[in-house]
């Protein structure tokens, strides 16, 4: 994590190697450290993205989470892919502090 962009904390969602909802949500639990309570599924993640008590101290400033290496994921389950970029842009039009972008490059 760094502060970057306006102040804003940076954490990035390494979606590498991830093939299904499960594997996107011990992910997002691990890069924005998530809160044990977390439900794990589609509402839990944009309540925790749209609510700044669970975001991390560092984020006073906002939040900007860089997704990257997403597009295996979205290949192999798109449905769920279309699904998880509804809930970026839900918790963003709530928070204006927030801003999910995603990496179109590798990590290299």
């Amino acid at each position: 994590m760094s502060k970057d962009l306006a102040g804003r904390l940076v954490v990035t969602l390494d979606l590498d190697g991830v093939t299904d909802k499960a594997g996107l949500m011990d992910r997002a639990v691990r890069a924005l450290a998530l809160p044990d309570w977390f439900g794990r599924n589609w509402d839990a993640l944009a309540d925790s993205l749209s609510d700044l008590s669970v975001w991390p101290e560092e984020a006073e400033d906002g939040l900007l989470v860089v997704v990257t290496d997403w597009q295996g994921y979205a290949k192999a389950r798109p449905e769920e892919w279309e699904t998880a970029q509804e809930v970026f842009s839900h918790a963003m039009r709530l928070t204006p502090a927030l801003t999910v972008a995603l990496a179109l490059g590798g990590t290299s």
